[in-house]
């Protein structure tokens, strides 16, 4: 049998590859670190944007709840007003005793009930408004929820008042106002 003679420097070249590419098979531990820590930072960030997000939705959900709460204030006002106009009484009938710092608050389901009284002014109580079955907002019926309207009216002048209406909530608070005239 014929042994081989082998070039030992090819020998030692292809040992050399062999472990050259041994090495490359594969990742370290160091690489795997890295690419874990770079993906966790990456979930962490994108969790973080969805919960502000979600955060803000729930203010401006809010916020837009407050002003339409706000502006009904106004409109319940208004309606008063309009409402002595009708009935020849003076113009600012029964809207007088709403001013000064604690204010008044008035419940929109007096207005529904028709033979009743006008619907009255009473002292501001601090309570939350209710949501009832219909989707309205008052103080007498219906699960309670995180707003509360205060009214306020200001004498201006014989003829003007101003009327603010704040309804606030546990994060926030809304105020609108409005000039009402005897401009009948």
């Amino acid at each position: 049998m014929k042994s081989k003679i082998q070039n030992p420097r090819l020998v030692r070249r292809a040992d050399s590859s062999r472990r050259a590419k041994s090495k490359n098979k594969g990742f370290t531990l160091l690489e795997i670190t890295i690419t874990v820590f770079v993906l966790i930072a990456s979930l962490v960030g994108v969790s973080s944007v969805f919960s502000r997000l979600t955060s803000q939705a729930s203010f401006n959900s809010s916020r837009l709840i407050a002003v339409y709460l706000a502006q009904e204030g106004i409109e319940l006002v208004r309606n008063i007003r309009d409402g002595n106009w009708l009935e020849d009484a003076d113009w600012d009938e029964g809207l007088n005793s709403c001013s000064g710092p604690t204010g008044c608050e008035i419940d929109y389901n007096n207005f529904n009930n028709p033979g009743a009284e006008d619907p009255n002014l009473q002292l501001y109580a601090n309570r939350f408004l209710k949501i009832n079955d219909n989707g309205f907002y008052n103080y007498s019926s219906g699960a309670d929820t995180k707003f509360k309207r205060k009214i306020t009216i200001t004498k201006i002048a014989a003829d003007e008042l101003k009327v603010s209406v704040t309804v606030e909530w546990p994060k926030g608070s809304v105020t609108v106002q409005e000039h009402l005239y005897n401009w009948k």
